[in-house]
């Protein structure tokens, strides 16, 4: 099985920085993606940032310029660098990974980002 261990999440004032860290171990033969996602109390997971296999990324329009995704294909571990925080950042962020061959997906245990106003 893949696991997915997330790190860093934690309270932080509006203006500033954190960086998440999502470590992969398992079963992985290959990986087509990993990305963050992060769920609000109330409202839907939404895509936050991805990066795929030849390193194209994404971004959702209200973290673009803010925040940064970054992977070490060594240690299959993704980050998320995220500044000029703001409040409404404020959820659980969760790492996700789809595998190769199948694209089977796999989800971590998700952190909290707190950022206060």
């Amino acid at each position: 099985q893949v696991r997915l261990v997330e790190s860093g999440g934690g309270l932080v004032q509006a203006g500033g920085s954190l960086r998440l860290s999502c470590a992969a171990s398992g079963s992985i033969f290959s990986i087509n993606a990993m990305g963050w996602y992060r769920q609000a109390p109330g409202k839907q997971r939404e895509l936050v940032a991805a990066i795929t296999s030849n390193g194209r990324t994404t971004y959702a329009d209200s973290v673009k310029g803010r925040f940064t995704i970054s992977r070490d294909n060594a240690k299959v571990t993704v980050y998320l660098q995220m500044n000029s925080l703001k409040p409404e950042d404020t959820a659980v962020y969760y790492c996700n990974l789809e595998r190769a061959p199948t694209s089977a997906v796999y989800w971590g245990q998700g952190t909290q980002v707190t950022v206060s106003s």
